[in-house]
């Protein structure tokens, strides 16, 4: 996304960026150097033989836009859901043997076939923000970026197939079953982390700082007052001059308008299918305004008063 923003009294020519990581950079588009702070932040090193990660990773200024680590304490319990989605859950753990995460960057844990043990990363493989990218708002000065927070489980082992004449041993990557952190209920998945499982995060381009967020999405299977969840998705959304934000994206096939200032929902319809892609805005022939969102096999229009 492109746009300009005042430092110190000078236009500066920006872009914003959102990364499957699970964080946003600011970045001058002239100079590629960042407009909110990077740290460079030391991070856990891989314990795969012969593998070497980068003793750090850059970690921008503004803060993280979904879950980035797991700790024990973040597992779902029967007042965040219902008794038999904790239950389930805290079934998977146990059977998935300890789970390892030192937080951002968690490389894959290696271990030898048969051990017991896997690694949680957050964001999973699927990423945090994704396709989706982020919209903006100029009239606000805020940048719009939908995060999922779907973890993946899996680890590393030697590939009991590789020709040990080739050279160094070859590793393979492992998923658990199921590799995403989450259980059927029902029709649908719930992760295991305690909500929010989606999220809708406005930030304020000239201070790098979170305007608002809000879990965007419902889980229909859950008791009314608990509901509001948040749910995965990939797309993100789009801001008009009237001050709207439109957005699909969610797996419980709802279309929502929010207001862009507050992120306050002001309404929203039920797709004939997932709405996984990012909504778009045109003038039509009768000079009036429409939204239109792809849902999967359909694209949906609608009119603006």
């Amino acid at each position: 996304m492109l746009f300009d923003i005042e430092r110190d009294g000078e236009s500066v020519d920006a872009l914003a960026v959102t990364t499957k990581s699970g964080y946003l950079f600011i970045l001058d588009r002239d100079t590629g150097e960042p407009v909110v702070g990077v740290e460079e932040r030391a991070m856990p090193a891989s314990q795969v033989p012969g593998e070497q990660t980068h003793p750090t990773q850059p970690i921008p200024g503004t803060p993280a836009l979904g879950r980035v680590g797991y700790g024990p304490n973040d597992l779902v319990t029967a007042d965040d859901t219902t008794a038999e989605h904790a239950e389930a859950c805290a079934e998977l753990v146990e059977s998935a043997g300890p789970l390892h995460n030192e937080g951002p960057y968690t490389p894959w844990l290696h271990k030898e076939a048969g051990e017991s043990g896997a690694t949680l990363l957050f964001p999973g493989l699927a990423g945090g923000p994704n396709w989706g990218g982020v919209a903006f708002d100029p009239v606000n000065r805020r940048l719009l970026a939908f995060s999922q927070d779907v973890g993946t489980m899996a680890w590393v082992e030697e590939d009991p197939e590789a020709d040990p004449e080739a050279g160094p041993a070859n590793y393979v990557l492992r998923v658990a079953r199921p590799f995403s952190f989450a259980v059927r209920v029902g029709d649908q998945s719930w992760p295991c982390q305690k909500p929010p499982w989606g999220r809708l995060t406005a930030v304020d381009v000239d201070t790098g700082e979170i305007a608002w967020q809000r879990a965007l999405g419902v889980t229909e299977g859950l008791p009314a007052e608990k509901q509001e969840t948040g749910r995965p998705g990939r797309a993100s959304a789009i801001v008009t001059a009237g001050g709207l934000a439109f957005i699909a994206s969610t797996d419980d096939g709802r279309f929502r308008a929010l207001d862009a200032a507050s992120g306050d929902e002001l309404w929203s319809t039920e797709l004939p299918h997932q709405g996984n892609a990012n909504p778009l805005t045109y003038l039509g022939s009768d000079g009036r305004q429409y939204v239109a969102i792809a849902a999967t096999e359909e694209v949906v229009a609608f009119r603006l008063p």
